[in-house]
């Protein structure tokens, strides 16, 4: 039979035999007793899951990271992205004309610098400059 050895440290204060009666009773000092072993351990039923304090935040930011990547493709998914522009027709920039005159032009509904923004969104055009021969594409207005 094999036996386990364990440190009993329950710290209530016991009343020494032979004392004085009235004193405040001494703490007991930590003693060794057995503790039982194998088949005569008695059965208990499992006890609630403990989590650490390391592991409620290992939990905690991995529901805080779903909710975030959940909320941002729900946001993505929702139209965040500009509608596609349908094309009406193409202009072939002639010799000498700017960009603010072809939106002018061909972009008469709206003022000249919304209807250049639109020339330079729909053409992927990093600046207003453009040169002879390019063809830019004309949104459909409607």
């Amino acid at each position: 039979m094999s036996a386990a050895v364990a440190w009993d440290l329950n710290g209530a204060p016991v009343q020494i035999p032979g004392s004085v009666p009235g004193r405040a009773a001494r703490p007991v000092r930590p003693r060794l007793v057995l503790v039982p072993t194998g088949d005569a351990v008695p059965a208990t039923a499992p006890g609630r899951l403990r989590l650490t304090r390391l592991g409620r935040l290992a939990i905690t930011l991995t529901v805080a990271a779903a909710l975030l990547a959940f909320a941002t493709l729900a946001l993505a998914s929702r139209g965040g992205a500009a509608p596609a522009t349908v094309a009406d027709h193409a202009v072939t920039v002639a010799q000498g004309e700017t960009l603010s005159e072809i939106a002018v032009r061909e972009l008469p509904g709206l003022p000249v610098t919304n209807a250049v923004a639109e020339l330079q969104l729909v053409n992927n055009l990093p600046s207003n400059h453009v040169h002879a021969g390019q063809v830019l594409v004309v949104p459909a207005r409607g």
